[in-house]
């Protein structure tokens, strides 16, 4: 016989364990009814959607999961997930952050459009007729930026109507720029850059900005001639110099777009060809892109290559304008007679092959630039900067060529047919590109920033969904069968739920045949009758 106290010790563990295998289970499930499980599966179906909607809208706003940010920024340090490597001598962290600042900086670099529209005379119009704001701060924070780079100086104190400009330059009120540019022209009826600031802002009509330009040109060229004949004297003329230069480059390129937009394009090209010629170390204003522009619409097909001819360089920075004018005039070779079904049989021609090449590497510089010209996305008016191979760039570009590419007969089907062959070439993941660098991962954040909000931004490439919205799909539509099936079931599912927590507790049947296999049978007899 086993001892009383040792006895006591296995009639308590034997009762508990058979309490817990069987006692608060039964007792339990007895007392859960049908609708408990009707309101458990649609309460974790609801809870379960809601998760999956935040997570979807903070992906779309974002680009990262919530779940899987919160995870690795607060609960990965707490159990130790940081691990502390050792430095590589020569190089640290901190140099390595600097080093892809640097090279993210300069891939999401933004532009100067080459074509912007006139503030007053079309933006603003726009405004007017939707309602809508087509330029955001951010943008208009940029062309602030620029007027103060490219129309002020440090001479500017010594001029009371400059004094004024500077002031009027940094102002964010509209009205307040114009009315200061007229307090300007009030001390210096020769005030050039208030005359730009008048026809940029004021003018309504693209008529009305040519001839505050005009009166602009009259008083740049008097002040760049006086400037260069005391050019030698020291720094601070230099600087004055170079800002006067500026102002003249500037407002005999805006007569040129006021010359093209009147329909005087003729006019407009001279104008842009002196410019190019008078400054050539002007280059990076990207006046040819303009020129390109005119002289596509002028049908000069010939000039056009050669302006390509000079600026299609592989030393020189490429841009949509560059890179798609160079595959319409391929296209315009082979479009006409191109047919896919004919091509399929007999396959391409060396013309054709050329086209679709140019092609190519045209949607691999700028890959959203397709579905504007195809009419699959709706074009807005473009912003007043750009970054290259973004959604802005894009814009811009089919903004103004998009009547190029229909003029020419058979083009759009040859670009419909071949665009999308491009991203059969081009590596994944993006490592590295085909022709051109790998597609810059920041330009979607940029071109949010530069496109207005109702604009929906285009991506490239799509981002991969994390694995969080996809369990959080998983989980509710899971919840949402359950409690769909426990309403239309529910004595079936009742005993569905009784067998499945039964198979969760059975680990505790196999302990209790374990216990008594190894228990004396006379002393297990005795415990299970008390």
């Amino acid at each position: 016989m086993e001892p009383p106290e040792r006895m006591s010790t296995w009639k308590e563990a034997l009762h508990a364990l058979q309490l817990l295998e069987w006692g608060w289970l039964t007792v339990f499930l007895s007392t859960l009814t049908p609708k408990f499980y009707v309101a458990l599966t649609g309460t974790s179906s609801l809870i379960s959607g809601l998760i999956f909607i935040f997570e979807w809208w903070y992906f779309q706003k974002y680009g990262t999961s919530f779940i899987e940010q919160v995870s690795v920024s607060h609960l990965r340090p707490l159990i130790g997930g940081v691990e502390n490597s050792p430095p590589v001598p020569g190089f640290s962290a901190n140099n390595g952050e600097n080093e892809t600042n640097r090279q993210s900086l300069s891939e999401c670099k933004v532009w100067r459009n080459p074509l912007n529209l006139f503030r007053g005379a079309e933006y603003s119009r726009y405004t007017w007729v939707t309602g809508k704001e087509p330029l955001t701060y951010y943008d208009m924070n940029l062309s602030a930026q620029d007027h103060q780079t490219f129309f002020t100086c440090d001479t500017d104190s010594l001029r009371p109507s400059d004094t004024v400009m500077q002031k009027a330059w940094r102002e964010r009120n509209p009205q307040a720029r114009i009315k200061a540019a007229y307090q300007a022209l009030e001390l210096n009826n020769d005030c050039a850059t208030a005359y730009v600031l008048l026809a940029e802002e004021e003018a309504t009509t693209i008529i009305d900005a040519e001839k505050y330009f005009k009166q602009a040109l009259k008083a740049g060229e008097t002040v760049y001639r006086k400037s260069q004949h005391c050019h030698p004297q020291n720094s601070q003329h230099e600087a004055q110099l170079r800002r006067d230069t500026n102002v003249l480059v500037y407002v005999k390129r805006r007569l040129a777009m006021c010359a093209r937009k009147l329909g005087r394009i003729k006019e407009a090209v001279k104008i842009m060809r002196d410019l190019m010629k008078e400054f050539p170390l002007l280059s990076m204003l990207n006046i040819h892109e303009n020129l390109l522009e005119a002289l596509l619409e002028l049908q000069a097909y010939a000039d056009v290559q050669a302006v390509l001819a000079k600026y299609d360089d592989i030393s020189l920075p490429k841009s949509a304008a560059i890179c798609y004018t160079a595959a319409l005039l391929k296209a315009r070779a082979v479009s006409d007679r191109f047919s896919p079904e004919t091509a399929s049989r007999r396959g391409l021609s060396t013309a054709e092959i050329n086209a679709v090449e140019a092609i190519h590497r045209a949607v691999e510089f700028n890959p959203h630039v397709p579905k504007y010209l195809l009419e699959m996305k709706s074009l807005i008016l473009p912003p007043e900067h750009i970054l290259k191979r973004g959604d802005s760039e894009a814009v811009a570009y089919a903004f103004f060529h998009l009547q190029h590419w229909k003029r020419i007969e058979g083009a759009l089907n040859l670009l419909h047919c071949t665009w999308e062959g491009t991203f059969r070439m081009i590596p994944y993941p993006l490592e590295k590109g085909h022709l051109f660098y790998p597609y810059p991962s920041c330009t979607e954040t940029a071109d949010r920033e530069l496109l207005p909000t109702f604009h929906d931004v285009s991506v490239y490439p799509q981002k991969e969904l994390p694995f969080f919205i996809h369990f959080t799909a998983g989980l509710c539509s899971f919840s949402a069968m359950l409690a769909v099936l426990t309403h239309q079931f529910p004595e079936l599912m009742v005993i569905f739920a009784k067998a499945f927590f039964g198979m969760l507790l059975s680990p505790f049947n196999f302990i209790m045949e374990k216990i008594k296999r190894f228990m004396p049978s006379s002393l297990w007899h005795q415990l299970t009758q008390i």
